[in-house]
């Protein structure tokens, strides 16, 4: 057997071992990075398994952010769970094809078996739900939408926008994740048909202002489709009003997504998943793994109330792929990917391996670093910008209000440390520092060093 898969995780233990150690980051420099492929990688011979497997490592730790590192503060990149990358190993390992049941049955059951599982959690109905594996968050909401204007608009999957006469619009926040964007363009909406609502006195989605717009736009005759509600938004961990959210789009037949890529997790929890009172009433559900339920990237998940809908997404009809097969999931044909990766079972082998109760200890630990986050900053005289239940804190501090310094410039301290990395958010028309606790191994005594880091950075 070729000697480089003992050598990758060889290399790889080593680096687990001892990432607390390594700098958070170091400095980036694109040429530097250039020089060394140009000069080390020409192709022209084989390179020895041990001495190639070294030089990739040593550049993946010294030119990146250390996401994994528990002094990593940043944007939902956990310190993945053994059982993760065990799941990635032996899915690259099989390495079996998902696009048809026939070809994978083991592995199709073992995701649908987790997905029926996590759906029942969110509260939606087992018989008639659809889920499936995605490659991120923006995957499965552009699922979304393609479900609602399917549901919504009954000419579109056949004529598409071109052959309707409704002018389709869709809402969500001002704190709304962005891929929606990217999403109305994609599907020839175009982006002026995203409606971006602004926020209440608690960054929130105005009720208010969505309910305004909502029969506005009604008036003016056009087709609200979807308005999306966000549980935990990117840069404040905000959840978005889900109950009266569902209400509006009740009211309006309008699809209700809720953007649950990160917060939905919370569900998993006796302590919070009070949070998610109302994501029950969701027509569609985003929610990724390789963020709070701490499996390595990317593996995110799309929930359908009625799998109906994916199927009428999604069928196709073809000569050259097997023979579908009833009473089971056949992915290319209730999913947007064709070829697909075997991304379930990293969270089904961690699931398996630490329980219900041991994932409900993991957020809660989580949230409780979060919460002391939040004491120790007020404690050293930083300002809180927004309020989360959620474990992110984005914070200014009396110094950076006066004009004695600013948010960019304690940031860069802080980075050049390499001790902790933690980013800038703006927040109404107000800069923030922001730090999310990411990594279940993120300890008190790293939160402290947080703090103290900041506050030499703010102090000059």
């Amino acid at each position: 057997m070729n000697d480089i898969i003992p050598e990758a995780l060889r290399r790889g233990e080593e680096y687990l071992d001892r990432v607390n150690e390594l700098p958070v980051s170091r400095g980036q420099d694109p040429t530097a990075i250039r020089q060394h492929l140009e000069q080390t990688y020409s192709f022209a011979a084989p390179m020895p398994a041990a001495e190639l497997v070294d030089d990739v490592a040593g550049m993946l730790e010294d030119w990146a952010v250390q996401t994994i590192h528990p002094r990593y503060f940043g944007y939902f990149n956990p310190t993945p769970l053994p059982e993760a990358v065990a799941g990635d190993l032996m899915a690259a390992i099989y390495n079996p094809q998902l696009a048809v049941w026939s070809h994978g049955p083991a592995a199709v059951e073992m995701e649908q078996h987790v997905l029926r599982w996590l759906a029942g959690r969110f509260g939606l109905p087992g018989a008639t739900c659809g889920a499936h594996f995605t490659s991120g968050g923006s995957e499965a909401n552009f699922t979304a939408v393609l479900a609602a204007l399917t549901s919504r608009l009954p000419a579109y999957a056949r004529h598409g926008l071109g052959g309707i006469d409704e002018k389709p619009t869709i809402y969500h926040s001002a704190a709304a994740h962005d891929s929606f964007t990217k999403i109305c363009h994609m599907t020839g909406l175009g982006r002026d048909a995203l409606r971006v609502v602004p926020l209440d006195g608690h960054m929130r989605l105005d009720l208010d202002a969505l309910r305004e717009r909502l029969e506005a736009d009604r008036d003016a005759g056009e087709t609200p489709v979807m308005v999306v509600a966000t549980a935990g938004t990117t840069a404040a961990g905000i959840i978005d009003p889900l109950e009266e959210t569902a209400a509006l789009c009740r009211k309006h037949s309008a699809w209700f997504h809720v953007d649950a890529a990160w917060g939905g997790a919370a569900v998993l929890s006796p302590r919070l998943e009070q949070l998610m009172r109302g994501i029950e009433m969701a027509d569609s559900i985003t929610c990724d793994a390789h963020k709070w339920l701490n499996v390595t990237m990317g593996a995110g998940m799309f929930f359908c109330r009625d799998k109906r809908v994916l199927d009428e997404t999604f069928r196709v009809s073809t000569d050259y792929m097997p023979g579908l097969t009833a009473g089971v999931v056949d992915n290319f044909v209730t999913s947007a990917q064709w070829s697909r990766r075997f991304i379930g079972l990293k969270l089904f082998l961690a699931l398996a391996s630490r329980g219900e109760s041991g994932f409900a200890e993991i957020i809660e630990g989580q949230a409780a670093v979060g919460d002391y986050l939040r004491q120790r900053l007020e404690e050293a005289g930083w300002v809180h910008i927004s309020r989360s239940p959620l474990p992110v804190c984005c914070v200014t501090h009396p110094r950076i209000e006066a004009g004695e310094t600013s948010v960019d410039k304690v940031l860069e301290k802080v980075l050049a440390s390499g001790q902790a990395w933690i980013s800038k958010v703006k927040l109404g028309d107000r800069a923030a520092l922001r730090a999310c606790v990411t990594s279940c191994l993120t300890t008190l005594e790293d939160i402290d060093a947080l703090v103290d880091e900041m506050d030499a950075a703010v102090a000059g």
